[in-house]
């Protein structure tokens, strides 16, 4: 992992040290029982799929949590491509926390592996396209973090990180505003009065919506929720250039390049962080060959 932002490293600690706790509350008796303290062995992580792998760097953290002493090697990088059959690591750990680690860090791994080639996906489908796509708040409680940080590893970025960092003017705001304009004005005056300078988007359902939008300014991103193709089209050529676009709902492998063609600037969709499949990832002990008689 390329991160170096310290609150990022300590969520990570903290997830990883919660997480074998979750899975090892009074111990792995199973290795106790079965494997010598001292016992140490060689291993290796083997990919059986084909994706972006995201989460190298997590893994080692998990393993030299319980042994800091561990001998890691990473052979692929996050962000790399790798086929059935690749080797992504080999590790050399004490035997009781290499099995302890094990489980913990491959869910990571996979789960993260999987946005990562989703994500790659959807970026691969508009390469050639000044759009950007976007993930949003449709996250596992507690890992956004690392979710977030899968999907910019697959090529994709992020929106909001939480509800603090940026405005966003959905349906529910506007009814129980009670209009558009209502809300907008609403947003302006409490940024004002808090001394805030965050961007905010708004939401619209259809073409009235979005006159009432572009007669009230005062937003940075007009988001089209659910408009047709050539609705939508219609309202990036209404809108001109005068406010940022960005296309949302029912967002899929299959449509995102038509709808990246209408010209929108974003467009964001949940199912990079809710659709995605995770990798099949197996970590294999590399047994020493014995002596022959």
């Amino acid at each position: 992992m390329t991160s170096t932002d310290a609150a990022f490293e300590a969520k990570l600690d903290d997830l990883i040290e919660r997480a074998l706790l979750e899975d090892a509350p009074e111990g792995d008796h199973t290795s106790l029982a079965c494997i010598p303290p001292a016992a140490r062995c060689r291993a290796a992580l083997l990919v059986k799929d084909v994706g972006i792998i995201a989460g190298i760097s997590i893994a080692e953290k998990v393993f030299k949590m319980l042994d800091p002493n561990c001998t890691f090697k990473a052979l692929i990088q996050d962000g790399q491509h790798a086929s059935y059959g690749t080797v992504a690591f080999q590790i050399e750990c004490n035997t009781q926390a290499l099995l302890r680690a094990e489980r913990v860090a491959l869910n990571l791994m996979q789960r993260l592996s999987g946005i990562a080639t989703f994500a790659n996906q959807f970026a691969f489908e508009v390469e050639d396209l000044p759009v950007k796509i976007l993930d949003t708040r449709k996250t596992t409680p507690t890992v956004r973090f690392l979710e977030k940080w899968a999907v910019r590893v697959g090529g994709c970025y992020n929106y909001r990180e939480s509800l603090s960092d940026w405005f966003m003017i959905k349906d529910n705001h506007v009814e129980a505003c009670g209009s558009v304009r209502k809300a907008i004005e609403q947003v302006a005056a409490y940024q004002k009065k808090l001394g805030l300078n965050l961007g905010v988007t708004v939401e619209v359902r259809n073409l009235v919506e979005l006159h009432e939008v572009l007669a009230t300014g005062q937003v940075t991103r007009i988001m089209l929720d659910n408009f047709e193709l050539p609705i939508l089209r219609e309202a990036v050529e209404t809108i001109d250039g005068r406010f940022e676009t960005e296309a949302s709902g029912n967002i899929t492998i299959n449509n995102v390049r038509r709808i990246a063609q209408t010209g929108v600037n974003y467009i964001s969709t949940g199912a990079l962080t809710h659709s995605y499949q995770s990798l099949d990832l197996s970590l294999k002990i590399i047994r020493k060959k014995e002596p022959e008689d």
